[in-house]
C-alpha cells in the first residue's frame, strides 16, 4: 500500500513537471539599467564624439518548469567596445572587454507577484586596440598604455517583481582579478518601472535605475540610469529606445580607475 501510494505521488510530480531545451525566452530577463547584461546595440554619448558598440546574448539551453515555478541554465557571451568618430564612416576601435561565463536561474510566481534569484559564473578581460594607437609618433594615445585586466567572479541577484515594477539587490565576489589591489566585494541595488498598460502600438514605456558600490581605494558608487520605450515583449524579444546617464567609474577595464559622467542616446535589440 505504501509503495502503491508513493508510486501515485511520484506520477503526479513528474507529470507536473516540464523539461525544455534551447526555450526561445530567458527564465530571468535582463535587468535594464545594470551594465552586464546582453546588448546588441549602440550607444552615443551627447556632446562626445565618443560611442559604444555591445555585441553579446544569453541563452538559456534548458528550462525545468513546475506548476509555479521554473530554473533555468545557459551560457553568456558579450563584448562592448569603445568606439571614436571619425569622417567617411570610419570608427576606430580605442578598447574592447570580453565577457563569458555560465548562469543559473530560478523563480517562483503566483497570479501577481513572482521572485527568484539569477546566478553567474564569468570571466572579463580587457584589451586596448589599434584605434588608441597613433601611427605618426608610434606612441600610445594620451599616454595610456596597455595594462593587465581581468576578473574571474561571481555573482547572485534576488529580485521581487509585480506586474509593474521588478526591484532586486546583487552581490559580486572576484575570487580572482588583476590588479590584485581591486576590491573583491561588489553590491548593487536596483529597480525598473514597465507601464504595461499603456498599449498603444505594442509600445512599453520604462524607466530603470541601477546602484554599484565597488571599491577601488574606498567603495564608491556608481549610478545608471535609462528611461525610454520598448518594442515588442516587455519582458521578451523586441527593440528598445533609450536615453541613458551614467556617472562612476569606467565599464572598460582598461580604464578601471577613470572616472565617467555622461548621458547618452542609445538602442538596443532585445534578442
Amino acid at each position: 500500500m505504501k509503495f502503491l501510494i508513493f508510486l501515485i505521488l511520484a506520477t503526479f510530480t513528474l507529470n507536473s513537471q516540464s523539461i525544455e531545451y534551447f526555450p526561445n525566452n530567458l527564465n530571468v530577463q535582463p535587468f535594464s539599467a545594470n551594465f552586464l547584461e546582453p546588448k546588441v546595440g549602440f550607444l552615443f554619448q551627447t556632446g562626445k564624439n565618443e560611442l559604444r558598440l555591445d555585441i553579446g546574448n544569453s541563452r538559456d539551453i534548458i528550462h525545468y518548469s513546475g506548476k509555479n515555478y521554473s530554473s533555468s541554465f545557459g551560457v553568456d557571451f558579450f563584448t562592448f567596445t569603445k568606439l571614436s568618430g571619425e569622417g567617411e564612416f570610419h570608427f576606430p576601435v580605442n578598447a574592447i572587454d570580453y565577457l563569458f561565463g555560465v548562469n543559473l536561474s530560478y523563480k517562483s510566481f503566483s497570479e501577481n507577484t513572482s521572485y527568484g534569484f539569477r546566478f553567474r559564473l564569468s570571466h572579463i578581460s580587457a584589451h586596448f586596440v589599434d584605434g588608441h594607437y597613433d601611427n605618426p609618433t608610434a606612441m600610445w594615445k594620451n599616454g595610456r598604455y596597455p595594462r593587465v585586466y581581468s576578473r574571474e567572479f561571481i555573482e547572485v541577484f534576488p529580485y521581487i517583481e509585480s506586474e509593474y515594477f521588478r526591484s532586486y539587490i546583487g552581490y559580486t565576489y572576484l575570487f580572482h582579478v588583476v590588479p590584485k589591489d581591486l576590491g573583491r566585494h561588489i553590491f548593487q541595488f536596483g529597480t525598473e518601472y514597465y507601464l504595461n498598460d499603456f498599449k498603444f502600438l505594442n509600445v512599453t514605456p520604462f524607466v530603470a535605475y541601477d546602484l554599484k558600490l565597488a571599491k577601488i581605494n574606498v567603495f564608491e558608487g556608481t549610478n545608471s540610469i535609462n528611461a525610454g520605450l520598448k518594442f515588442g515583449k516587455h519582458d521578451g524579444a523586441g527593440f528598445s529606445l533609450m536615453l541613458n546617464y551614467y556617472s562612476g567609474r569606467s565599464v572598460h577595464g582598461e580604464y578601471f580607475d577613470y572616472y565617467d559622467k555622461y548621458t547618452s542616446v542609445s538602442f538596443n535589440f532585445d534578442l
